[in-house]
């Protein structure tokens, strides 16, 4: 094994120093010379582009267009909708001049007091505004709508605490922004973008979701309701991996949207957002890797298979003609593969390397399996070897990858199934959510108690779920009043 692997924390040691340097060690990003800033390397950009090209697809399945909006917003945008802005003010970036000069040292820049803004600008926290105002001048009729646009781009929201992926300044993502004629298909496209967030959180990261409505106090600024899918990671913590927004019809009479409907009458205009951002890196990385480094699931994978051959002088040529065919092969069945034949590292330093990157499946063929027609294969979800006949060795992967997928998603699943609680007596659940874990709540639908949970346990209540019984509620063990919603609370990143 490589020396670097051995410099990474354990989980049980300190779970979040491991992730730190997981995240550097895996040549996925490094912090940038601004606090709050990342650079995404091209190998954790590689796996968000895989995520965001699965991502895109879906999201244009369901007849959504991508569009781009500026980053610039003007201030007087965001004072147009009270609550919105409320909830982002504290975290808003402004630009207040345009032109820099030489400092009278001539050493230097400084800000050319002459060239003050009329108007702030706030760079994007999110678009709803500046995207609203633009709908406006597409909206007239019924018959414009639906309109349904997704935007990728970044955003900054100005964090005191930050962490790479997980929480920065700066992060990438989509949002998608809808208009409806009625409520109701406003509503029904919200829970619809959340399904999809929800499947392809299962079918591509392996990550199994709560699905499940936020309370009053949790809330997106300016939404009537929002809907979050909740993971489960390693350490018992949820993070909350998308959101759904179903905004009403704030956003069109902030920006006086309006339409003529089929009866000549005319009404605002409904309106729905959503979005998931480069946190799901940090989702991928904790709920599957280990002491050794990443575990990705195949199908989000940047390489699914890598083969390395070990070779002495002289051979390299007799290897190339064998797994450079059988790379082509691979790659014919749609498998990302590298072929890696490099000289400058040796064999053992590649193993390690490709092992803390989390590559599913690595092959390798020597001088005996060469002349005996065997190649070992190992899968990095288990760090099983196996070898393996030469001949068909292709299907084999091709299996072996979608039982990978598998395997790991079940894991996912297996650990969030045993570390999910019922809550019994206040006391009880204090000492225990600092193990972590799920706890499902029968809450008094106040936020005074949700306050008071917060403030004692540093537990949230993450969502109303879906799939949990909201029959038979008992009383709240915080208030003793009778509970009007079953919820599940845990401590969050």
């Amino acid at each position: 094994m490589a020396k670097e692997l051995k410099d990474l924390t354990k989980r049980s040691v300190d779970y979040s120093r491991w992730y730190n340097e997981l995240v550097v060690k895996a040549d996925l990003a490094e912090q940038s010379p601004v606090r709050g800033c990342m650079v995404i390397k091209p190998y954790g950009y590689a796996i968000w582009e895989s995520i965001q090209q699965s991502l895109d697809a879906r999201f244009k399945a369901t007849g959504v267009q991508n569009a781009y909006f500026p980053l610039l917003i003007p201030k007087s945008y965001l004072s147009k909708e009270a609550e919105h802005v409320e909830g982002f003010a504290k975290e808003c970036a402004v630009v207040t001049h345009y032109r820099l000069k030489t400092n009278e040292e001539g050493n230097g820049v400084v800000v050319d007091p002459a060239a003050k803004l009329e108007e702030e600008l706030i760079i994007r926290p999110t678009s709803e505004t500046t995207i609203w105002n633009t709908f406006r001048g597409w909206i007239q009729s019924w018959r414009d709508l639906p309109l349904l646009c997704n935007q990728w781009c970044n955003v900054m929201r100005w964090e005191m605490r930050t962490r790479l992926f997980l929480r920065t300044s700066e992060f990438l993502w989509q949002e998608g922004h809808t208009a409806h004629a009625t409520r109701e298909e406003a509503e029904i496209r919200a829970k619809q973008m959340l399904d999809v967030y929800a499947d392809f959180a299962k079918d591509v990261l392996a990550i199994p979701m709560v699905k499940g409505v936020k309370s009053a106090t949790e809330r997106f600024a300016g939404a009537l309701d929002t809907y979050t899918i909740e993971g489960m990671m390693q350490d018992g913590k949820a993070l909350q991996s998308g959101t759904s927004h179903f905004l009403g019809q704030n956003f069109g009479k902030a920006f006086d949207v309006k339409f003529v409907n089929k009866d000549n009458q005319e009404e605002y205009a409904w309106a729905t957002s959503w979005g998931v951002s480069t946190r799901l890196m940090g989702a991928l990385i904790m709920s599957h890797s280990d002491d050794n480094g990443l575990v990705l699931p195949p199908h989000v994978a940047p390489i699914q298979v890598v083969i390395v051959p070990i070779f002495k002088n002289g051979e390299q040529e007799k290897f190339d003609a064998v797994l450079g065919e059988l790379a082509k092969k691979l790659q014919t069945k749609g498998i990302r593969v590298k072929y890696d034949n490099a000289e400058n590292k040796r064999p053992g330093f590649k193993f390690a390397d490709y092992e803390l990157k989390g590559v599913p499946v690595r092959l390798v063929m020597g001088g005996r399996d060469l002349e005996n027609g065997t190649i070992e294969m190992m899968r990095r979800d288990t760090l099983e070897k196996e070898t393996l006949s030469f001949e068909g060795i292709e299907e084999k992967v091709v299996a072996l990858l979608e039982e990978i997928q598998e395997n790991i998603y079940q894991k996912a699943l297996k650990l969030r199934e045993e570390k999910t609680y019922t809550c019994t007596t206040y006391d009880d659940f204090k000492e225990r959510i600092k193990d972590g874990g799920f706890f499902i709540y029968d809450w008094d639908g106040t936020s005074e108690t949700e306050e008071q949970l917060k403030a004692d346990t540093q537990a949230t209540i993450r969502c109303i779920p879906n799939d949990v019984s909201q029959e038979n509620l008992g009383t709240d063990m915080i208030s003793g009043k009778p509970a009007v919603a079953r919820v599940y609370i845990a401590r969050s990143y």
